[in-house]
Order: structure tokens, then C-alpha cells, then sequence
């Protein structure tokens, strides 16, 4: 496939998060590096793909709520999509077994949460994407309601708006504003080409500093 032909998502997931940092960062962009404590299950192949939003929050409920707003919340996950989930909550968790085998059946790209995921084997047995900052066993039930799904939502200092793009990898995660996306993913991939031309000429003996002045990346 020509890469004019790849969508956003595609070309995401051959790049990394070091050169798309650096891009935005050189365009003056602050603010779009996740919390470092929110980190994959599985390391390994990057995440990427357009941004569904979750938000909820905490709080004593019937159960039987809880888990209507759940399972609500289920059936309105979009495929082809990494949904990023503001809890509000640092104490239960918000994706687990049958979440999971029901996000990766839709189609859905990964899931990316702002604090706790359980039945952790079966996540990593299965392969569904799954970002979080802790583990524990307790669940939503009785303890949590969504309260919105597609509006913008806020984990750390990143703003977040639904279709915006996000990234991970082993470095962490960004979140790429959808109406710059295009602009920034072709500059990164621009800069890989140079990053490799460095790579090459200093693997061939060029000093460091003339790499840097030749190429003006490093």
C-alpha cells in the first residue's frame, strides 16, 4: 500500500512516540504526554488509532445501575477506535475479562484507562490492548457510573476531544489534537527519514556533532 493510501491509524503504528513528541514539541504544542504511571499490560507493538472518550465517576449505587451504565456504555464503543477512560477513581477497576473479550469482538483497537484493570491474565491471554495505572480486584459494581461517552475529557495535564489520535508504545503515550494529525504524522515520518540518515552516516563513522549540523537532527 503507497503510504498517500494508509490512513492516520496505519502510519501511526509505524511510527514511535520519541519522533512524534519531538515533532509537536518543535511546533510548539505543550500539554499532550499522558501520566507516565499509565503504562501496557503487554509491551510491545505500538497502540494507535482515533480517541472514543469515557468519563465517570465514583460514588454508592444499586448495582444493577452500575452495571446498565456498563454495559451501556459497551454497546456504544466504536470499532476501529482506542477508548480513553477518565474514572475520576483510583481505588476500583475499569476494564476486566468479559469488558474485554466484548471491546476486542467490536473491533475495538485497545482501551486506555486513567487508573485500575482486573482478570489480568485473561486480558494478556486474549491480546486485547489494555493501558492502566494499577491492578486490583475490586470492580464497578455498586461503585461507579459512566456520566458521558464522546465529550472532552482531561487525564493529567492532556486534554482530550473524541477523534482525536492517540499513541503508545514502550516510552509512553501521546495524544495527537485530530485537527493537526495529518500535518503531524507526516512531519514524523519526515524526521524518521532523517533520524535514519543519522543513523546511518554515524554507524559509517561520522563524528556526532557534523551528523547533527549536516542533518540537523539528533
Amino acid at each position: 500500500m503507497e503510504p498517500s493510501m494508509k490512513t492516520l491509524t496505519q502510519r501511526l503504528q509505524t511510527t514511535y512516540t520519541g519522533v512524534v513528541h519531538d515533532v509537536m514539541r518543535d511546533m510548539g504544542l505543550d500539554h499532550f504526554v499522558l501520566p507516565p504511571e499509565i503504562r501496557p499490560l503487554a509491551p510491545g507493538a505500538p497502540l494507535a488509532g482515533p480517541i472514543q472518550t469515557l468519563e465517570g465517576r465514583p460514588g454508592v449505587y444499586d448495582a444493577h445501575e452500575t452495571l446498565l451504565g456498563w454495559t451501556g456504555f459497551l454497546s456504544q464503543a466504536r470499532t476501529g477506535h482506542v477508548i480513553l477512560c477518565q474514572p475520576h477513581n483510583h481505588e476500583i477497576a475499569l476494564m476486566g475479562e468479559l469488558s474485554g473479550e466484548t471491546l476486542k469482538r467490536k473491533g475495538v483497537l485497545g482501551y486506555v484507562v486513567d487508573g485500575g484493570c482486573r482478570d489480568t491474565e485473561f486480558l494478556l491471554a486474549m491480546g486485547f490492548a489494555t493501558w492502566h495505572s494499577f491492578f486490583t480486584p475490586k470492580d464497578v459494581v455498586g461503585r461507579w457510573l459512566p456520566t458521558s461517552i464522546d465529550q472532552p475529557i482531561k487525564i493529567g495535564d492532556v486534554s482530550i476531544q473524541a477523534g482525536d489520535y492517540f499513541l503508545g508504545d514502550r516510552d509512553g503515550a501521546i495524544v495527537i489534537p485530530a485537527d493537526q494529525a495529518e500535518a503531524i504524522v507526516s512531519a514524523a515520518e519526515a524526521a524518521s527519514g532523517k533520524e535514519n540518515l543519522v543513523r546511518t552516516n554515524i554507524l559509517a563513522g561520522m563524528d556526532p556533532q557534523q551528523a547533527y549540523l549536516k542533518y540537523g537532527k539528533f
